[in-house]
């Protein structure tokens, strides 16, 4: 199944083309790319007549004998049999109904059409003019630059905003829950993780110790709070300012929970609404 789909467009020769980001993996439409050669009613065809070819067979064969634990090589055996004969035809939908692949996928309704992984696109790419590969090559390097620059600043926001009301947080933990606690030098640190978690179950759902049991890989080298969105990091520091005012205040612990809770879903809510809009098309409305 995929999922966590992401969109996004680049212009290759007076061209848009859609690349899909599925699962970290970037799968770019040959049916935008087939328009570079004829008319959008066309494009199907290109792609049929491109995949009729003994090479562009065996190139997709080889590329899913190597990526696809489940490709069916029986089926495959056939249609690469077949290749070449003027009674041969073969559609996407056909490819992967048959052989079980996952290089390429067929997606109908909004930027529908026949999708392929980066490396067979740019296979077909080929097949639709080398000047035209090239182009696209470029272009989808240029997108790959801009979304590092921008995980970049995101990474250095995650960090300002992971450190921006900390100390608010730590100095009232210091100053009005460590005196009323019998805690030691050695053991203050609980205080501090306790009340660490207490917002992480308000935001996550789930304590450290729980996304780490959950998550023991990622956990080596990482915590909870280093897989938070921009909103949700947003979230948390204001969390950590709200909590500290709490506990100045005298409120239990229980109670501070349920209120850090709702406080956290409507700022959550809020944030993800804006960003949402932010990111439909020009008009405002999903189609």
């Amino acid at each position: 199944m995929r999922t966590s789909k992401m969109t996004s467009l680049i212009t290759v020769q007076n061209v848009a083309v859609t690349i899909m980001s599925v699962d970290q993996n970037d799968y770019i439409s040959l049916t935008d790319m087939a328009k570079a050669r004829t008319d959008a009613s066309r494009a199907a065809d290109v792609i049929k007549n491109w995949l009729r070819s003994r090479t562009t067979l065996e190139f997709l064969g080889t590329w899913e004998s190597m990526y696809n634990p489940d490709f069916k090589v029986v089926e495959f055996d056939h249609f690469k049999s077949e290749a070449g004969l003027h009674t041969f035809t073969l559609s996407a939908k056909e490819w992967i109904e048959k052989t079980n692949a996952i290089g390429m996928y067929v997606q109908a309704g909004r930027y529908g059409g026949t999708y392929a992984h980066k490396d067979i696109a740019f296979e077909f790419g080929s097949a639709i003019s080398p000047v035209f590969k090239l182009y696209l090559l470029k272009e989808y390097q240029r997108l790959k630059d801009e979304e590092n620059d921008r995980l970049k600043l995101e990474w250095t926001a995650k960090r300002f905003l992971s450190k921006n009301n900390y100390l608010i947080h730590t100095d009232a933990v210091k100053n009005y829950v460590l005196p009323q606690k019998n805690y030691t030098k050695n053991t203050e640190w609980l205080a501090y993780a306790d009340e660490a978690d207490l917002l992480n179950v308000a935001l996550f759902g789930c304590t450290a110790k729980a996304w780490r049991d959950a998550n023991p890989e990622l956990a080596k080298h990482s915590n909870i709070r280093d897989y938070a969105s921009i909103a949700e990091l947003t979230v948390l520091s204001n969390l950590e300012t709200h909590n500290a005012e709490l506990i100045k205040s005298g409120m239990g612990k229980e109670e501070r929970f349920a209120t850090l809770s709702r406080i956290a879903q409507y700022q959550l809510r809020v944030l993800t609404e804006a960003e949402r809009i932010k990111e439909l098309p020009e008009g405002g409305e999903d189609k």
